[in-house]
């Protein structure tokens, strides 16, 4: 076979350090926006990008060029150096050294769209925490609970 051919959605999920709530109204489109041009730049096309004010979600069409560790590792490294310039308000901010990378059926494109558009009403009845741990056990992945907020 002369060609390779990859379409891999993926919705990717990392917080704050400690949750600690930076991603505010006067950042978060900014950042969103940010986020997608680094993705852009990878190659890995943004569906949406959203989040709430400890955690950020990313929906992506993941590039076959690219490893989804180094894919994050870039809108970490990248996005953590930018919003500190932004206001001594985020001058301490840091992301988690963790991420979720999860694998999304096409037919569901528009479910996890709209999951990532009402994150703040989402947020009014469940925390970031609560949210992640159903995604784990969702995707039936087995993890220690000490080690996945560090």
């Amino acid at each position: 076979m002369p060609q390779s051919l990859v379409h891999n959605y993926m919705h990717i999920i990392f917080s704050t350090k400690d949750r600690y709530p930076f991603i505010d109204k006067n950042i978060s489109e900014q950042l969103y926006s940010y986020l997608g041009g680094i993705c852009k730049n990878l190659e890995c096309n943004p569906i949406i990008i959203g989040g709430h004010k400890d955690h950020i979600h990313i929906l992506c069409l993941l590039s076959r060029k690219i490893a989804l560790m180094k894919l994050i590792e870039e809108l970490k490294s990248h996005s953590s150096k930018w919003i500190k310039t932004k206001n001594m308000t985020y001058q301490n901010f840091y992301w988690q050294r963790g991420y979720g990378g999860f694998s999304v059926n096409p037919t569901e494109i528009g479910i996890v769209e709209k999951y990532i558009l009402e994150q703040d009403i989402h947020h009014s009845k469940k925390t970031f925490q609560d949210e992640y741990r159903a995604f784990l056990n969702k995707y039936k992945i087995k993890y220690d609970e000490k080690y996945i907020w560090d």
